[in-house]
């Protein structure tokens, strides 16, 4: 999509006055610039590239502008929508962009690093639906609730510590498409309402790809449960395409004040192994005969002196069974948080990944950011 396009859609809504007044539309977004230090960010592990180089830049990690409304049907039955956008403010090179994210070069990423993208619109959430008493049913591209389910254990989220960038969790909760990423493709997803802190969600996804003989449609579901300072879930993910094809979740955190632990564990059945990029195979080759590249994390938050913050996770990866080329590794970090108020936020942070194998060097990172929200 061409960048000219956003100043037009948000002219419209401005210019529509009374009709987007009517139609109760919001905009919203978030603005996230740091200023990163990567060192051997191409380590052997993450890709069949064997140089490594130090990288002083600056990074936009998922900022985003986004319309979403709803619309009064009666009888307590809504018509709902969200149109989500992510952009990049740092343009450089020709108009390239520096981001977090690269790819394997068969694969999603398990660690990001800063990379020349072109900096003009993608897509994220992008849907329409209804919402009553039933819950919410909606239809289009939207986080599956495997994704949904694990930012709410990051205090880091959409941030350059965001755990799912270093492989504290997995690439399930990252990238898009209809093969069980993170966020899901030609989608519907149906969340239940809140049964006194109980809830449950599932997606369904039609494969749009015309050429496949396994006429596979990825679906997941999950549960959760949040009262008082406890969360626990559980979540189910699988692309469908036979053998070893998914991956379960169980998740938990616990709050008491100002201090919050918080942890999950991710079993691989496959899934996981494919989006990961792990087998050296693009999603969608049918090779599902590797698995067991569990990936699990736990953390820790404290609050104090009323606008500060400090956190820390680890988490660890297994090496996928039967595939010589990939090694398991561990990842960890540790950021400081301080809000300037309920928006705007400054934050400074370490992460290193290790790769189980003594002759890869570890990945070393230094973070200096601010998150904005509007």
């Amino acid at each position: 999509m061409k960048t000219k396009l956003l100043p037009t859609m948000i002219g419209a809504i401005l210019a529509g006055g009374m009709t987007a007044a009517a139609a109760d539309v919001t905009v919203f977004g978030q603005i996230d610039e740091s200023v990163v230090n990567n060192s051997n960010v191409y380590a052997t592990y993450l890709s069949p590239q064997t140089d490594s180089h130090s990288d002083t830049n600056f990074v936009c990690t998922t900022c985003s502008i986004g319309f979403k409304g709803e619309e009064e049907l009666g009888n307590g039955l809504k018509a709902i929508f969200k149109i989500d956008f992510q952009y990049n403010i740092n343009e450089r090179n020709n108009g390239k962009a520096s981001t977090g994210g690269f790819t394997t070069g068969t694969g999603t990423n398990i660690v990001t690093s800063v990379n020349n993208t072109d900096s003009g619109l993608t897509d994220r959430d992008q849907w329409v639906g209804l919402a009553g008493n039933f819950g919410q049913v909606i239809f289009g591209t939207m986080s599956t609730t495997y994704k949904s389910h694990g930012a709410m254990l990051d205090p880091g989220y959409r941030t350059v510590s965001q755990m799912r960038d270093w492989g504290i969790q997995s690439a399930l909760h990252s990238g898009a498409g209809s093969e069980g990423q993170g966020r899901a493709t030609n989608t519907v997803r149906y969340d239940s309402p809140s049964w006194n802190g109980l809830k449950v969600g599932a997606t369904y996804t039609l494969d749009p790809d015309e050429n496949d003989t396994n006429d596979d449609n990825p679906y997941g579901g999950g549960i959760s449960y949040e009262n008082g300072g406890i969360l626990v879930f559980a979540d189910y993910l699988t692309n469908d395409t036979g053998g070893d094809d998914d991956a379960y979740k169980l998740g938990a955190k616990y709050t008491y004040d100002d201090f919050s632990v918080f942890g999950q564990y991710e079993w691989d059945g496959g899934l996981i192994s494919q989006v990961s990029g792990f087998t050296g195979s693009p999603v969608g080759t049918r090779n599902n005969n590797v698995d067991n590249a569990d990936v699990w994390m736990v953390g820790a938050s404290y609050g104090f002196m009323g606008n500060n913050t400090v956190y820390a996770d680890y988490g660890s990866g297994d090496k996928a069974s039967g595939v010589s080329n990939d090694t398991g590794y561990d990842s960890w970090e540790i950021v400081g948080m301080h809000a300037m108020s309920k928006r705007t936020a400054l934050y400074a942070g370490y992460i290193q990944v290790s790769p189980d194998e003594s002759d890869d060097d570890d990945t070393k990172v230094w973070a200096l950011g601010m998150h904005h929200l509007f």
